[in-house]
């Protein structure tokens, strides 16, 4: 009776001691995984369900969220526009420091989409997008991209913080989105336009590359078709005027929808406005190449003046 006794508790505790080091085991899973530590929730509520496994619940999470980001552009790939002039200019500051391995900082000017409303995380709005792509294909430059992008502004309050927010930062590059609040307004375009025109140059004086973007191609824009087309002439004007770069939004995703038949809802969320994740991350994608390819031209200048030196 004794040895029965004796055997069935250590059996127990071997059990017990089993189940310890298997939940250990899990919490360094999610460590390792997630690069952070683990807080632990608040005791579930007397009226709501206690979770069965708070590790593999969190596992779970990881796993969704890394799938997600991994295979956006396997459910829907992100093809480059045909007819489209790859017109980000040559980008010769950030370009220059990038063929020589230094580490560069770009600041993300705008509204919402640069905010990232509409995003189902962080990591998904465009110049978290931006900023992994560079680090990927420039792994010994230092690359920071900060997003200084707030909800429902026009260029006249952005104009407000593009000395303090923008240009006090020092950047090598400036993406500026700018022009769709504007148009949603019925605000005039050539006011708001001649904002731009005085920010670009305030911009350049600093000494950083810059690339304007226009407002983008979704039905809340088009219902004021004629304002949205003259703004995207005129934000065109601008920057041929002050010879930067601008990226042509509202024309990539004309064509995701109608040369490629793409449904509006497939990057664009609920409210008609909006870029989901897929958009913002085929425009982060787009924007990108075009930023590879002005550094690509400038190291394949700087091998033809070598050779011409030799």
């Amino acid at each position: 009776m004794f040895w029965s006794s004796s055997r069935s508790f250590c059996v127990v505790m071997l059990l017990a001691l089993a189940g310890m080091f298997l939940w250990v085991a899990l919490e360094d899973d999610v460590r390792a995984e997630s690069g952070q530590q683990i807080v632990a929730a608040p005791a579930a509520k007397a009226d709501q369900a206690a979770p069965t496994s708070p590790a593999g619940t969190a596992i779970e999470k990881i796993k969704q969220a890394a799938q997600s980001a991994g295979d956006i552009f396997g459910r829907m790939p992100c093809l480059p526009p045909k007819g489209v002039p790859r017109s980000v200019g040559a980008l010769p500051h950030v370009a220059h420091k990038l063929a020589a391995g230094e580490a560069i900082t770009i600041v993300a000017f705008g509204s919402s989409s640069t905010a990232g409303y509409g995003s189902s995380a962080p990591e998904f709005t465009y110049p978290n997008r931006l900023a992994v792509q560079l680090r990927r294909k420039y792994p010994t430059s230092g690359i920071t991209v900060v997003n200084r992008g707030r909800g429902g502004e026009d260029a006249l309050e952005m104009m407000k913080r593009l000395q303090t927010e923008v240009i006090d930062m020092h950047p090598d590059m400036v993406i500026w989105q700018v022009g769709t609040n504007a148009v949603l307004r019925n605000l005039d375009p050539e006011a708001t336009v001649q904002l731009v025109q005085d920010g670009a140059a305030r911009i350049q004086a600093a000494g950083a590359d810059l690339v304007l973007v226009d407002p983008q191609y979704s039905p809340k824009v088009t219902e004021h078709q004629d304002s949205a087309s003259r703004m995207v002439k005129l934000l065109n004007k601008v920057a041929q005027l002050r010879h930067v770069g601008v990226f042509p939004r509202f024309e990539v995703m004309r064509q995701w929808h109608e040369n490629q038949a793409l449904p509006i809802d497939s990057f664009v969320i609920a409210d008609g406005l909006h870029m989901n994740d897929w958009g913002y991350a085929c425009f982060a994608q787009l924007l990108g190449d075009d930023i590879i390819r002005s550094v690509g031209q400038i190291k394949l200048g700087a091998r033809a003046q070598a050779k011409i030196g030799e």
